[in-house]
C-alpha cells in the first residue's frame, strides 16, 4: 500500500513582546481555552515539563473535532514539537512545531508549522484540512499576539473563581442535574430560552439567554465537553461584550457528607468595553467584582437547585 502523501503549511507572526512571554503562552495549554479561540479543552493525560500527552478538543471549520497529541518542549531553544497519537478523520496523521525566536528591536518572530497526510489521499480532504489549519493557525496566532502584547496588564485582565455547595445525594444524581441542560428552560429561572444539541455524546453546544439579578438579559452560546460522573468543562462561544473570552467546570466529588459540587470560571475581561458597559467611574477592580458577581450568582443559582431537586428526591 503506498505511503500517504504529506502535506505542509507554515504560519508566522511577528509579536511586540519578550520570546520568553510567547514561549510561556504557548507551552502553558491550561491557558489555551480562554486564550485562543478555536480551543475547547485540553486535558493532560501524563508526561511532564518536557514531554506531555494531551487530548485536545478545538473547533475545526466549524465542527468540535478531539485528537490526542504528544508534545516536546524545548524551554532552551524556545521550541515545542507535537505529533498526534490519535486522530480525528479525514486527518491519517499530523504534526509539527512552535519556533520562537528573539528578531529584534523588542520583537519576537513565532513560526508555526503543520504537516499532515489524510485518508485515501483524497484531494478533498486536502482541502478541508488545510482550510481548518489554515483557519484556526490565524486565530491562534492573532490571540497569541494579542495575549503576549498585553504583557503585566494580562494578570488584571484574567482571573479565576469557584463556588461550591454540598448536596446529600449520589454522584450520579447530582451529574445529571447539571449535564441535563436541555432541561434547563424548565428547571432554572435565570433561563430564559434555551436551544441545546448533542450530535456527538458527551460534547453538547447550548444557546441560552440568561437573566441577571439587575433583570437584564444576555446572550451566550457555549460548547461543553462531559465527563461522565467528573466534570463537565464548557467555553463559552458567544460572550456578553465586557469579556473576550469565559470558560469553566463543574465538577463533582463525593465527601464524607455527600457530593461537593464546585462551578468554576475563568474570566478575560475587554478593558476598552469596562467604562462603556459600567460608566465612567468604573475600574478593572470594579468590573473584575461585577463580573464575578453575575457568573457566582447564576451557578450558585443552579447547583442550588441541583441540591434542592435531589435532596428532595430522597424525602
Amino acid at each position: 500500500m503506498p505511503t500517504p502523501a504529506l502535506h505542509h503549511t507554515h504560519h508566522t507572526v511577528a509579536i511586540a513582546a519578550p520570546p520568553r512571554v510567547v514561549y510561556d503562552l504557548v507551552a502553558d495549554t491550561s491557558g489555551w481555552p480562554h486564550t485562543f479561540s478555536p480551543t475547547v479543552h485540553v486535558e493532560k493525560l501524563g508526561g511532564d515539563d518536557r514531554t506531555e500527552l494531551l487530548r485536545i478538543w478545538a473547533f475545526a471549520n466549524g465542527e468540535v473535532r478531539d485528537w490526542t497529541s504528544r508534545r516536546e518542549l524545548d524551554p532552551v531553544a524556545l521550541r515545542v514539537a507535537f505529533r498526534q497519537e490519535v486522530s480525528s478523520p479525514p486527518v491519517l496523521g499530523m504534526g509539527g512545531e512552535w519556533l520562537i525566536g528573539d528578531a529584534g528591536d523588542g520583537t519576537t518572530l513565532v513560526e508555526f508549522r503543520h504537516d499532515f497526510s489524510v485518508e485515501n489521499d483524497d484531494p478533498a480532504h486536502v482541502e478541508w484540512v488545510t482550510a481548518a489549519i489554515d483557519r484556526n493557525t490565524g486565530a491562534e496566532l492573532d490571540a497569541l499576539r494579542a495575549a503576549a502584547e498585553l504583557g503585566e496588564r494580562r494578570a488584571e485582565l484574567v482571573f479565576s473563581f469557584e463556588d461550591s455547595v454540598t448536596v446529600r445525594g449520589s454522584l450520579a444524581e447530582v451529574y445529571d442535574f447539571v449535564y441535563r441542560a436541555d432541561l434547563w428552560e424548565q428547571r432554572l429561572p435565570h433561563v430564559a430560552r434555551l436551544a441545546f444539541t448533542e450530535d456527538t455524546g458527551g460534547v453538547q453546544t447550548i444557546d441560552m439567554d440568561t437573566r441577571s439579578a439587575d433583570g437584564s438579559v444576555h446572550t451566550t452560546k457555549s460548547v461543553r465537553v462531559c465527563f461522565p460522573g467528573e466534570s463537565i468543562v464548557y467555553k463559552q462561544t458567544t460572550v456578553p461584550p465586557i469579556m473576550s473570552a469565559h470558560t469553566g467546570r463543574w465538577r463533582f466529588t463525593e465527601t464524607g457528607d455527600g457530593v461537593q459540587a464546585t462551578s468554576r470560571h475563568t474570566v478575560v475581561l475587554r478593558p476598552e468595553k469596562v467604562t462603556e458597559i459600567l460608566g465612567p467611574q468604573a475600574t478593572l477592580a470594579s468590573a473584575r467584582r461585577t463580573v464575578r458577581e453575575a457568573l457566582g450568582t447564576n451557578s450558585l443559582a443552579t447547583l442550588n437547585l441541583a441540591k434542592q431537586n435531589v435532596e428532595a428526591s430522597r424525602v
